[in-house]
């Protein structure tokens, strides 16, 4: 490769060193799915039907030439040696004289088999040899005889196996050369090929070595290739996940021009980009934080002169006549929902700020949600449904918070009677939850009989400001009341949900354990902390 790019860096600190085992790395790498390992595949396989191809190309070449010499050499001697012996017999052979001439054509150099057939079928053969008339193929014993003047004077040849040994037998008939003449006997000679399947079982077998060689060879370099290939590939993977993690300064040292090299300038652009808008969107979110933080604050003051206020008109409202009372009432309702809206956002500033504190005691809940009621005078407006004796660790002004938002919720919304289900269950699989086995958790359910949340409502009545109908600028809520329910779920650890009863209704179920989480369990990432006793 004429590029790559080099480790991850940041700006002001060192790349951290991965932490996995050695053992899962290894396990990752040799995925089926890696990639590392799709690359070793197709140069093993490459390399495998080249080596297979070239050594079976070879070999087949090699297995021709070493036979074609091999039985051109033998059956040129036997022509030759035929033709010889041929010549001193007389036109009407006996047995001894084609014997004599049969010994004679084995005592070559070759060292072949010989079996000679004379006139009326007359068969030679030395008493030593090994082979008969009956060893000849049929097929070669008949194309040697045939009375087809084409095919006539040809030396015709066959490779067999005989008792499991390669063998060439080569066959012909000795014609006469001047016409009146007597043909010449016919001649087998068998030609054992042992040597020549010798040789070619040692070529198959280095062949075979040299595939094997090639292979591993293959294998080496696919690694070697692969590992240079993966290691910015595996770089960049690794940077990518700091930059998900929210380590926004980290980038890619860039080394080359070649793809590998463009590939990581482009993602050093993006995470240049990515931490710039980030940073500004961080700022603005900080600035808009405190800006909520300063106003709800600087409010409380004139807020609490107002409310002074408010409480005279309350009192001598009677006195300012049919138009005076409706307006010194409506001051007051909206003076009330003013200080509402400015706890509420006091409230949310400080988890914006991850202040907000936990003061932990050992609740009853059924006593604490009874209180909660009665103090609203909701009583008579809700169906209470709670065992005696569930004790959990809780904020109790902060649970207080959470059941009045609920149930003020469902009765401003679904109307009475509205249930309130106390239980405990084990816990499971919940999200935003830590899943601890055998751990229990306490479970407040809020239901009413109104017609529901639209399912498009549903995902959003968590959110800040969040109301079902956008085109009411106003309502008696504020669109704080839930996602504060939901803030104070999550620093006890636990959640909150809304779904739709069958039915009809809608119901809003609150997840707490009974002992919240230490400060490093808790899962949100958030600052709250936690204290015990004392006042909120």
């Amino acid at each position: 490769m004429t590029g790559r790019f080099g480790r991850t860096r940041k700006q002001s600190t060192a790349r951290p060193r991965s932490r996995r085992p050695v053992l899962a790395r290894l396990g990752h790498a040799m995925r089926l799915s890696s990639l590392r390992v799709r690359i070793l595949a197709v140069f093993a396989i490459v390399a495998l039907i080249s080596a297979v191809a070239a050594s079976g190309i070879a070999y087949w070449l090699t297995r021709n030439a070493v036979l074609q010499r091999a039985q051109d050499s033998v059956i040129k001697e036997f022509r030759d040696g035929l033709g010889r012996v041929s010549a001193n017999l007389p036109a009407d052979p006996t047995r001894e004289q084609l014997d004599a001439a049969a010994l004679q054509l084995k005592s070559t150099s070759f060292g072949y088999q010989v079996v000679l057939v004379g006139k009326d079928d007359l068969i030679s053969a030395p008493s030593d040899g090994e082979f008969t008339l009956d060893d000849v193929p049929e097929d070669l014993r008949r194309v040697v005889n045939t009375t087809d003047d084409q095919l006539k004077y040809h030396m015709y040849f066959k490779r067999v196996n005989i008792d499991g040994q390669p063998y060439l037998i080569c066959g012909t008939k000795v014609v006469a050369s001047a016409p009146g003449q007597a043909d010449g006997p016919t001649g087998y000679m068998f030609q054992s090929l042992r040597a020549e399947q010798t040789d070619l079982t040692s070529l198959a077998r280095y062949l075979t070595t040299g595939a094997v060689l090639a292979l591993g060879a293959a294998a080496v370099l696919a690694l070697v290739g692969a590992r240079h290939v993966l290691r910015p590939v595996r770089r960049l993977g690794d940077a990518a996940r700091q930059l998900g993690a929210g380590k926004l300064d980290t980038r890619l040292d860039v080394r080359g021009s070649d793809e590998l090299a463009d590939l990581a300038r482009t993602f050093n652009d993006a995470a240049e980009k990515l931490e710039r808008s980030v940073t500004e969107l961080r700022a603005l979110e900080a600035s808009s934080r405190r800006f909520v933080a300063d106003v709800s604050h600087e409010l409380r003051t004139p807020l609490a002169a107002m409310t002074a206020v408010s409480e005279l008109l309350e009192e001598e409202a009677d006195s300012l006549g049919e138009q005076g009372a409706p307006a010194a009432r409506l001051v007051v309702a909206e003076i009330d929902r003013l200080a509402t809206l400015v706890e509420d956002l006091m409230e949310v500033s400080r988890f914006d700020a991850g202040t907000a504190a936990l003061v932990l005691d050992d609740v009853d809940i059924a006593d604490l949600v009874t209180a909660c009621l009665d103090a609203r005078a909701w009583m008579d407006a809700v169906d209470l449904r709670s065992a005696r004796g569930i004790i959990a660790r809780v904020d109790a002004r902060r649970l207080d918070v959470m059941v009045s938002n609920l149930v003020g919720n469902a009765l401003r919304h679904g109307g009475s009677p509205v249930t309130v289900e106390i239980r405990r269950e084990p816990r499971t699989h919940v999200p935003g939850m830590l899943a601890v086995e055998g751990t229990e958790d306490l479970v407040i359910d809020v239901s009413d009989t109104g017609p529901g949340i639209p399912e498009e409502v549903l995902p959003h009545v968590f959110d800040r400001f969040y109301k079902a109908d956008s085109s009411r600028a106003r309502s008696e809520g504020s669109g704080l009341g839930l996602s504060i329910v939901m803030e104070n779920a999550r620093i006890h650890g636990g959640t909150a949900s809304a779904s739709n009863v069958p039915g009809g209704g809608a119901m809003f179920s609150l997840r707490l354990p009974l002992v919240p989480p230490a400060d490093d369990e808790m899962d949100d990432g958030s600052d709250t902390s936690l204290r015990l006793g004392g006042a909120p």
